[in-house]
């Protein structure tokens, strides 16, 4: 197929743009675009997995400056990222070879953005209408909930935390499944659980996402492109031309931005997007019928 080079360019840098202020990977967002422009759902999966690697290590070079990265936690959560991308990968291959992977892509992105964009958003309003009615930001004790008492717990100085590693096993395990399967960095999902279950400072969070991002979605290429050929090389160098310039920008524009307000940001955009994929599966399409040669 072909694709105008100019737009290709101009989504690479808008999700750059986007995973330098939110931490973010960018693919909840580039995937659908692929997809709506006529890529194949694998193709995209598999090319996305890529670009996202470039995009998030320009994010973090620019978070690594400010002291953003946490790199203690973003090691437990790497070790659980590579575990769950080798198994979301032989996932993603057993519903490619029964035909289901395109239903089985679109349903898990509107049921993911659905839920973590409207969680955000909400939290995100509450804070925003205490600070506009002037009543400030308010200072909560941290929650405690039964995940906390699990054992093998760790200190995290940067993030100020003494929890279970299991926690960020577990949670980094499930950002690779997602890797593999939906061609996302997992940071939609991955930001919020940091901030709201582990406790994490929301500026630290995102530089620890993006640095955990860049080696989970390194191992879903290597292993889409060995086992199932989906990885589009020259498309995924495209999309990463403009990413590279995007992420350094967004990065900038993020600082300037209170930490509700971000997530405030996000959260439409992930409500936004989670639509979209959703009137993917709803509407009607322009040819109901689709043919292929089958060769014996």
């Amino acid at each position: 197929m072909s694709v105008n080079l100019f737009l290709l360019l101009g989504m690479g840098g808008m999700v750059g743009f986007l995973s330098g202020m939110f931490g973010v990977g960018g693919g909840f967002l580039m995937t659908p675009l692929l997809i709506f422009i006529g890529v194949p759902p694998a193709v995209a999966v598999g090319t996305e997995a890529n670009q996202i690697v470039a995009a998030s290590l320009s994010g973090v070079i620019a978070h690594w400056r400010r002291g953003n990265v946490d790199i203690k936690m973003g090691t437990v959560l790497v070790a659980g990222g590579l575990l769950g991308s080798a198994v979301g990968t032989i996932i993603f291959r057993m519903l490619r070879e029964i035909g289901q992977i395109e239903s089985v892509i679109s349903m898990a992105f509107v049921l993911f953005l659905g839920i973590v964009g409207t969680v955000m958003l909400i939290e995100s309003g509450r804070v925003m209408l205490r600070r506009f009615s002037g009543g400030g930001p308010r200072k909560k004790a941290r929650r405690h909930y039964w995940v906390h008492g699990l054992p093998l717990k760790m200190r995290f100085p940067r993030s100020r935390l003494y929890i279970s590693s299991l926690l960020p096993l577990g949670m980094g395990f499930l950002v690779g499944v997602l890797a593999a399967i939906m061609g996302v960095g997992g940071g939609f999902f991955l930001i919020p659980a940091m901030i709201y279950i582990l406790g994490m400072p929301t500026a630290v969070a995102v530089g620890t996402s993006l640095f955990q991002i860049i080696f989970v979605t390194a191992s879903v290429t290597v292993l889409h492109a060995v086992n199932n050929y989906t990885v589009d090389i020259f498309l995924a160098f495209i999309l990463l031309s403009g990413a590279v310039v995007g992420a350094q920008l967004g990065s900038s524009a993020g600082a300037k931005l209170r930490g509700e307000q971000l997530r405030g940001l996000l959260a439409i955009l992930v409500l936004a997007v989670g639509a979209g994929m959703a009137g993917t599966l709803i509407l009607q399409p322009d040819d109901i019928y689709s043919v292929i040669r089958i060769t014996q």
